[in-house]
């Protein structure tokens, strides 16, 4: 199965991909979670596997640890077939969502436990245990208990015991969801430093859309047990291929259009009062049905007495701090869009009549819709 990719860029597209799924499937009590997945990770990059519950993502990266088997097809690592290989002999380290840290030892022995099992000299196992809590900057809790941690110290902590073993893939089983709003954003962040000064290969599970964006090379996004589009961040929120990625992703407007005109690679596709002119592919057709989606933040709003653009009428306004969200009808269409706040108030009030144009260069046109997997 190939997934919905845009133009791919490569981090190395020369070296062999440290995994690859080659047509792999899995059920659970007759219930199908994979079906014929293919994918390849590259070395060296921090790819994630982001969909809703059910989509088969945590399978993934369960059947890359070695923790369950693939019914059919085969899992690769480093090139080399490893579906009959035990999960403590493929060289990865593994963060689970609950950190799963050995309450009765302190930072340090947790960190050192996987050192201590591969009879690691105590010289060298000092030295990384002190060199991995300095990279995850908690150098000074080796002698803490996990109860006297906050919980991200606590992520901190699994994170550093996956990376002292100094494994060739680092697998990451949405290890942010048990943290607040702030302490999430700051450990988004701490991972794609660490991520960037080791240069280690990470695979990361997650249903949150911002989680993705922020910190990875590449994006597979899940759906009932295939891949719906593989990208880097940038295309598949600004230019995803169907509809289910775009809303996925994030809020976005969308317009059923009848395409009324093509010439010389560009379309007119109207729906209701809008008409807009795109540039489009040989699969667009005169008389097509397509959806073109436009994100909030790309509707530009503008006073009633301009001269471009639909008329709409405000039907909302909902301050939200870096932003204003305003809900607008155009005639019958609700519209959401999303503008920076003046210094004070609102640009624009309930009832006020406005503006709302849509910049050719930000409208997406999706593909058309296929009705989902049956698994």
């Amino acid at each position: 199965m190939s997934a919905r990719a845009c133009a791919v860029t490569a981090s190395d597209p020369v070296a062999a991909p440290i995994v690859r799924f080659a047509g792999v499937s899995k059920s659970y009590n007759g219930q199908t979670v994979l079906r014929d997945l293919d994918l390849s990770m590259r070395q060296g990059e921090f790819l994630t596997l982001l969909g809703p519950s059910g989509c088969g993502k945590t399978t993934s990266l369960s059947l890359v640890a070695g923790l369950v088997k693939p019914d059919t097809g085969t899992i690769f690592l480093r090139g080399a077939a490893v579906n009959a290989v035990p999960p403590r002999r493929r060289g990865l380290g593994l963060v689970f969502q609950s950190y799963a840290l050995f309450p009765h030892m302190t930072v340090f022995e947790n960190v050192a436990y996987g050192l201590r099992v591969r009879a690691v000299p105590d010289t060298e196992l000092r030295r990384r245990v002190g060199e991995v809590l300095d990279l995850v900057r908690l150098p000074a809790a080796a002698d803490k208990y996990p109860s006297q941690l906050s919980g991200g110290m606590q992520q901190r902590v699994a994170l550093a015991r996956a990376l002292v073993t100094r494994p060739d893939l680092l697998l990451l089983d949405e290890p942010l969801s048990n943290l607040d709003a702030a302490l999430r954003k700051e450990m988004q962040a701490e991972l794609r430093r660490i991520h960037t000064e080791l240069h280690v290969s990470t695979l990361l599970v997650t249903h949150s859309q911002e989680e993705a964006l922020v910190m990875s090379d590449r994006i597979a996004v899940m759906r009932q047990g295939r891949i719906e589009c593989l990208d880097v961040p940038d295309t598949v929120y600004n230019r995803p291929p169907t509809r289910f990625v775009c809303t996925f992703l994030g809020d976005a407007n969308l317009l059923d259009c009848t395409v009324a005109q093509v010439a010389a690679g560009e379309a007119l596709l109207t729906s209701g009062p809008f008409r807009v002119t795109i540039d489009v592919g040989p699969d667009v057709r005169q008389a097509q049905r397509r959806t073109i989606a436009v994100r909030p933040e790309s509707v530009v709003l503008r006073p009633a007495n301009d001269t471009d653009g639909i008329r709409a009428v405000v039907r909302a306004v909902t301050f939200k701090g870096s932003h204003i969200d305003y809900r607008l009808m155009v005639q019958e269409q609700e519209i959401q869009a999303l503008a920076l706040p003046p210094v004070q108030g609102s640009a624009f009030g309930i009832g006020d009549t406005v503006r709302v144009h849509l910049p050719r260069e930000r409208i997406i046109l999706l593909a058309p819709e296929e009705a989902p997997h049956a698994i």
